[in-house]
């Protein structure tokens, strides 16, 4: 049974951290791609980031390049997200999510991946 739990989340003043967790289970971690989602209210889930399996391929969006790190522990099966510099407007739920283990790359897009956290609510308010 695949499992992806998201922790982490929380209220945090603008300028703040936060690092979000991603505990996988039932997958074969060290050959799985992750990403990371987010959805605030009233707006469509869009790709925040991603990590391919052999970390070669990363990617960020825009609105958070230079500010949030990904990062998988294979020893732990975690996915991490850094989020350093945090402003009102990442506030949202985040999402953890899984693809397909194969190939080199990690996905951008929603339709790439088949398992999915249930979510955790990050509010960037002071």
């Amino acid at each position: 049974q695949v499992q992806l739990v998201e922790s982490g989340g929380g209220l945090v003043q603008p300028g703040g951290s936060l690092r979000l967790s991603c505990a996988a289970s039932g997958f074969t971690f060290d050959k799985t791609p992750f990403g990371w989602f987010r959805q605030a209210p009233g707006k469509e889930r869009e790709g925040v980031s991603c990590i391919s399996s052999s970390e070669i391929d990363t990617y960020y969006a825009d609105s958070v390049k230079g500010r949030f790190t990904i990062s998988r522990d294979n020893a732990k099966n975690t996915v991490y997200l850094q989020m350093n510099s945090l402003k009102p407007e990442d506030t949202a739920v985040y999402y953890c999510a899984a693809g397909l283990p194969y190939g080199s790359s990690c996905g951008r897009v929603i339709y790439e991946y088949d398992y999915w956290g249930q979510g955790s609510q990050v509010t960037v308010s002071s």
